[in-house]
């Protein structure tokens, strides 16, 4: 079997892979097990240092990733550059934090002494996405090797240069051997690596169907897994809102990876009462997007990652005018090309709404008031995260309050921070990466007595 890595801006094949036989398969799960029983007694300091090791050889080798990165899904180069910088800085910021946030935490009870330790799980596999390959992969495996784990990561098949590379980058920077490993196998092989005895733990982020699959299989053989999935992230624009202050959060926030994101605005909830201003400046910065070669430093919207993933989105679009919504801009396709798009008149029941639009087109719904707007918000499967523009606090704390979502951002578009906990509910998935909280996802939180 192989896997092909094409360039979606030309189609070109830049290169073939064969996958792992299980042989092989089964050497490198007991690589990183074994490389677990050493790690998992190294201090803190070591670990800090890796990771800083990490950081560096990201920065030196910037330009080349960001090139694979754009080459094998699209993402305009400047984005790509920006997504390893952003990858060095999760490694610096677990470097920093790591072994503060996993310091024992002594309680008082009636014992002469108890405390709370965190200490690391074991090898766990990460199956990842490819619309930031190299982010979605360090968000996990910063603070999983900080905590003392090892690390084994299945990622989308159309980005295997991007999940080699990565492993090297831990390799020069003289990682334990089998710390950090790809596995280039078929998608039917992931549950025999889920059942192994080895693997303790699992995360993905992808979507929903391939998210229940895999919590399927890990909860059937009782471990602990994490799911981010999808969204259908809504930015909610209320009549005391600042159009200035808002219009580029807007605009990035659902063109930004071509659209191709998870925490992306895409359902837009408009007062009735700004909502032609907003469309009319919304639609003229959208007509401005210089779009081309992802590899032009000027390009800011490219291809999609995948001709397949074009005609879905195609699809999900002509079925939403079919049903009443308005095709105020663009919606063309040539192969993996899809022109920044706008839909208006889009009511709950259309798939503009109900289902997540993943690429680069905007859904515009009216609402009388913010009573109508927290009601079609919440109206969602999905619970990734939303967007509240208004000048009013009290407004602001309203939806605050009032979200289902993981996260709320006030006149801002949604992020991931390392700072911050990232994840969702609903269908949008369990658990949190980032911060405090995602370094204690894969960790065993052991309670210790002493009478």
């Amino acid at each position: 079997m192989k896997l092909s890595s094409i360039n979606p801006f030309n189609q070109e094949v830049i290169k073939t892979f064969d996958t792992l036989n299980q042989d092989q398969l089964e050497q490198k799960v007991y690589k990183s097990e074994t490389a677990f029983s050493a790690w998992k007694k190294s201090g803190y300091s070591e670990r800090s240092n890796l990771l800083r090791r990490v950081s560096k050889n990201l920065r030196t080798n910037q330009e080349n990733l960001a090139k694979i990165i754009t080459m094998e899904m699209g993402k305009p180069v400047t984005q790509s550059r920006a997504e390893v910088e952003k990858c060095a800085w999760v490694c610096e910021f677990y470097a920093e934090n790591g072994q503060k946030f996993l310091e024992k935490e002594r309680i008082d009870t009636d014992a002469k002494e108890s405390w709370v330790e965190y200490q690391p799980l074991g090898p766990v596999l990460a199956i990842m996405p490819w619309n930031y390959p190299l982010w979605q992969v360090f968000r996990f495996a910063a603070p999983a090797v900080m905590a003392g784990n090892s690390c084994l990561l299945k990622h989308a098949s159309n980005v295997s240069l991007c999940s080699l590379n990565i492993e090297t980058i831990f390799n020069e920077a003289k990682a334990p051997k089998g710390l950090f490993q790809t596995l280039l196998i078929q998608s039917k092989q992931v549950e025999a690596v889920i059942k192994h005895q080895a693997i303790k733990a699992v995360t993905l982020t992808g979507s929903e169907p391939a998210g229940a699959s895999v919590a399927a299989i890990a909860g059937k053989n009782i471990k602990k897994s994490v799911l981010e999935l999808g969204g259908s992230n809504a930015f909610i624009v209320l009549a005391d809102a600042d159009l200035d202050i808002i219009m580029e959060d807007a605009v990035n926030g659902r063109f930004q990876n071509t659209g191709q994101s998870c925490i992306a605005a895409k359902r837009f909830i408009l007062s009735e009462k700004i909502e032609k201003e907003f469309i009319d400046r919304f639609t003229d910065r959208v007509k401005s997007l210089k779009v081309g070669n992802p590899l032009n430093e000027a390009t800011e919207v490219g291809p999609m990652a995948r001709v397949d993933l074009a005609e879905e989105l195609e699809g999900q679009v002509k079925a939403s005018v079919k049903e009443g919504a308005h095709l105020l801009l663009g919606g063309n396709r040539d192969r993996a090309h899809f022109e920044p798009s706008i839909l208006t008149r889009v009511e709950p029941g259309m798939p503009a709404f109900d289902q997540e639009l993943f690429g680069p087109v905007a859904a515009f719904t009216t609402v009388s008031g913010p009573e109508e707007a927290l009601q079609l918000t919440n109206n969602s499967r999905f619970g990734l995260g939303a967007t509240v523009c208004t000048s009013d606090p009290e407004k602001a704390r309203y939806f605050i309050e009032g979200v289902d979502d993981g996260a709320v951002f006030v006149n801002s578009m949604v992020k991931s921070d390392p700072r911050l906990p990232f994840g969702g509910t609903k269908y949008s998935g369990y658990g949190r990466e980032l911060s405090s909280h995602g370094i204690k996802e894969f960790v065993n939180i052991k309670t210790v007595y002493m009478k």
